[in-house]
């Protein structure tokens, strides 16, 4: 659900590149066939960088500070948490805008997965790219992500363990996407 961060990381290849990052969650399974090299290049890309963000010691960290009852949709929060870091902070505004209508074009002129497709022209009319920059709109996306999974809203219910942990969150966060950015330059070429 890091829309934000995925489209930073992808920013440099190809529209089709980008996508496929963008629409990664919404793809199932290892057979990528009925997307084009790019597109699938970009998922795959996206499912990488997912593996290890979840894996780093600084969110396995942060998942174990997770009341223990919401703890499994913790991952969920963390990645929009990280979008609202990204959009608050990035110190080149017109480097971020020029990303951000990019994104906005092409989900606007590309269908989406069926998993995403009711979300994407959400993600659109509500800019929320531009607004995860604000942590109140990024606690109510993260709620109202919370209400298409079945069962209790727990994403709703870690709220306030974002409010309460916010500081030691953006710590993690701090540490977290430098590594990443690290790791891609010495191991990833986009397309």
């Amino acid at each position: 659900m890091n829309f934000l961060a995925h489209a930073w990381l992808a920013r440099e290849g190809s529209d089709d590149f980008l996508y496929g990052n963008l629409i990664a969650d919404g793809v199932k399974g290892v057979d990528l066939s009925d997307w084009s090299t790019a597109t699938a290049y970009g998922i795959r890309h996206h499912r990488r960088v997912d593996a290890w963000v979840d894996s780093h010691p600084r969110v396995v960290g942060a998942r174990r500070r997770a009341p223990a009852a919401q703890r499994r949709y913790a991952g969920i929060a963390l990645d929009m948490l990280w979008d609202h870091y990204l959009a608050r902070d990035k110190a080149d505004q017109n480097e971020q805008e020029a990303l951000v209508e990019r994104c906005y074009c092409l989900l606007s002129a590309r269908s989406a997965p069926n998993r995403l497709a009711g979300m994407m022209p959400l993600l659109v009319q509500h800019d929320w790219l531009r607004n995860y920059a604000d942590f109140e709109f990024t606690c109510r996306a993260i709620a109202g992500i919370g209400h298409r999974l079945s069962g209790p809203n727990r994403l709703a219910e870690l709220v306030p363990w974002l409010r309460d942990d916010y500081q030691a969150l953006e710590e993690d966060f701090q540490s977290l996407w430098p590594a990443l950015l690290t790791t891609l330059s010495q191991t990833d070429t986009p397309r």
